[in-house]
């Protein structure tokens, strides 16, 4: 019976582990652009920080940088919103570590945007 409950303990302490390496992968730096309906090209810089299933950081367009707020990670799925000039815009997405990318939907006063962020590698 002792053997039974340490081998369970075991793999949830395993799975727990593989969990949080996942999910820590997200923080840094991301990087991708919007493309809007008449074709323009807006560069987007985000840069995330994960604690437990708290998502924090900032995004950053041409227009400047805010802060992430309401982020929320559970599994490989994120929520967050931006302040864009008192609009609430709301991002949800899916964190993909094989790929190492994060593919958002994007929501601004019912506009639907979708970009794939890459993560940013410093030369």
């Amino acid at each position: 019976m002792k053997r039974k409950i340490f081998s369970t303990a075991a793999l949830v302490c395993c799975f727990m582990i593989c969990l949080a390496a996942v999910v820590a992968d997200l923080s840094g730096k991301w990087t991708g652009s919007l493309t809007t309906p008449d074709g323009n090209q807006f560069p987007l810089n985000y840069t995330f920080k994960v604690d437990g299933d708290k998502l924090t950081g900032t995004g950053e367009s041409p227009q400047g940088a805010v802060n992430l707020t309401n982020g929320k990670i559970k599994s490989d799925s994120l929520t967050f919103a931006l302040d864009v000039n008192g609009v609430a815009v709301i991002h949800t997405g899916k964190y993909f570590s094989e790929g190492d990318s994060v593919s958002l939907n994007i929501d601004y006063q019912g506009m639907k945007f979708h970009t794939t962020l890459k993560r940013f590698i410093e030369k």
